[in-house]
């Protein structure tokens, strides 16, 4: 080996490429060898300027003995980066850039998909009305929006409406009868009914749901004469239980010929829960029954109308002789408030009804009607939350959007088309270099091509200064690779 590549050396030295191509000095070779197999390695190895000018014939006929070699080139030899030129950085071309905008934006359905270049307003002055269009859908949008929000708010809050409740108490006599052949005989009896609906127009609205009579009630107790039935029978009381059917109407009935008093005692289900403030409270703030929040706001506004605040720790708060009398206190927190109102909360009045059972009249149905306000569902809470589920409007919305995103992107293609054909009209050589220097670049993207075969095609290219070092060092490197593999294949390369 040694010798083989002496007389290698020898014979380059005498070669006439040495004088046209002078080798370069030996530490800029050293600076870009190949990156497996440095000089240093190798101390015995001269630098060659005349294998990398040798005319011999083993640098010819080398690249035909590659085949035999093949399979060791799989191994650890990495190719040599030094020959390669460095990437195009240029940007990827601006209509590729436009696919990919474009394509993302149409998942996103952005408002700014919708609006019409300006070079198509010019053009068409029609398209002004478009654009106002736009506007004025962005203005019903963010309306529509914030109309969602607040009735959004507004179902958090108990909305409810005062109705009339008409009870209708009515009894019935069936005086005593005596026993026949066929009949058995009875004695005197009255049956009593208490009944009711809401005073409403039904007409309206057939198909809605009527509501239970006793749903509008926690209990309800008939208190009959206790003269007459007793201590022990003389209470009817029901009580509404998680378990509680619903029905339209209460029926008592007992024997007996005389007239009866009675007291009907109604007590109302409130939802939300309402409450009967102790008497000087209730002067005070003039409010009666009502909810827990609506007692705690009245004495707020009690509390700022008068004052009572205190400047300079603002959660405190001092009573006044009013206060004082009803807290048992000076001054407290307002975070102590609601605690401090337990005491003070009772459970509402019942409605108390007194009514004479009369048994005048045989099997002759008498009936008194009493009229209480009940607070019920307001029915345009029904339609708020209906408004705010549907999605029949939001579905037909969507389709529309969808046909508009469509017709823009149409415009946006015909724009481009027509500015591509007027552009080739206005200059068409001009056009087509433009074009095939784009394509070219977009090529280049897409396929990965390393240099500028444009400017490599033409001669030019290889007389640059640069270009006989270049081809000293691609020399040199597969020189060294070729040594390489061979002290491989014969197996002397050091470990």
């Amino acid at each position: 080996m040694a010798q083989r590549f002496s007389s290698s050396q020898s014979a380059g030295n005498s070669g006439p490429p040495q004088q046209r191509y002078p080798p370069p000095p030996v530490p800029a070779l050293r600076q870009y060898a190949g990156p497996s197999f440095p000089l240093q390695q190798r101390p015995g190895f001269n630098p060659p300027p005349s294998i990398a000018s040798s005319p011999g014939p083993n640098m010819m006929q080398r690249p035909q003995q590659q085949p035999p070699y093949t399979p060791m080139r799989q191994g650890p030899i990495n190719p040599p980066s030094a020959a390669k030129r460095p990437t195009d950085s240029r940007p990827p071309p601006p209509q590729q850039k436009t696919e990919f905008s474009h394509s993302t934006s149409k998942k996103k359905k952005k408002l700014a998909d919708k609006i019409l270049p300006q070079k198509v307003r010019d053009l068409v002055p029609e398209s002004q009305a478009y654009m106002d269009l736009l506007a004025f859908e962005r203005k019903l949008d963010s309306t529509i929006m914030r109309k969602r929000l607040d009735i959004q708010e507004a179902l958090k809050r108990p909305m409810k409406q005062k109705r009339k409740l008409r009870i209708f108490i009515s009894n019935t006599f069936y005086p005593a009868k005596d026993p026949t052949e066929g009949e058995e005989g009875s004695v005197a009896s009255w049956e009593l009914r208490v009944e009711g609906r809401l005073l409403e127009d039904s007409k309206n609205d057939p198909n809605k749901v009527k509501r239970k009579f006793s749903s509008f009630f926690k209990s309800l107790v008939i208190e009959l004469d206790k003269d007459l039935y007793g201590p022990d029978n003389h209470l009817v009381e029901w009580h509404r239980t998680p378990t509680t059917q619903e029905t339209d109407g209460f029926q008592v009935k007992r024997p007996g010929d005389k007239n009866v008093r009675c007291t009907i005692l109604l007590l109302l289900d409130y939802q939300p829960l309402q409450f009967k403030l102790d008497p000087r409270l209730a002067r005070l703030l003039g409010v009666h029954t009502q909810t827990r929040p609506v007692i705690i706001s009245a004495l707020w506004q009690y509390i700022k109308t008068h004052k009572l605040q205190d400047a300079h720790e603002r959660e405190f708060i001092n009573c006044d002789k009013y206060l004082e009398q009803i807290f048992t206190c000076q001054r407290m927190k307002f975070a102590e408030i609601p605690q401090r109102l337990n005491p003070l909360l009772h459970p509402p009045d019942p409605i108390v009804i007194n009514h004479i059972i009369s048994v005048e009249g045989a099997e002759q149905k008498q009936t008194a009607c009493y009229d209480i306000d009940v607070e019920v569902d307001d029915t345009l809470k029904t339609q708020m939350n209906n408004f705010l589920l549907s999605t029949a409007s939001q579905q037909e919305i969507q389709s529309l959007d969808n046909k508009i995103h469509e017709t823009v992107e149409t415009i946006n293609q015909l724009k481009t088309n027509r500015e591509f054909f007027l552009s080739f009209a206005k200059d068409p050589q001009q056009f087509i270099n433009k074009w095939i220097i784009s394509q070219t670049r977009d090529l280049k993207t897409m396929t990965d091509v390393v240099g500028n075969p444009e400017e490599e095609r033409r001669s030019d290219f290889f007389y640059q200064p640069w270009a006989q070092e270049a081809v000293c060092r691609y020399f040199y490197t597969k020189v060294q690779q070729k040594r390489a593999e061979l002290e491989q294949a014969l197996g002397i390369r050091n470990a």
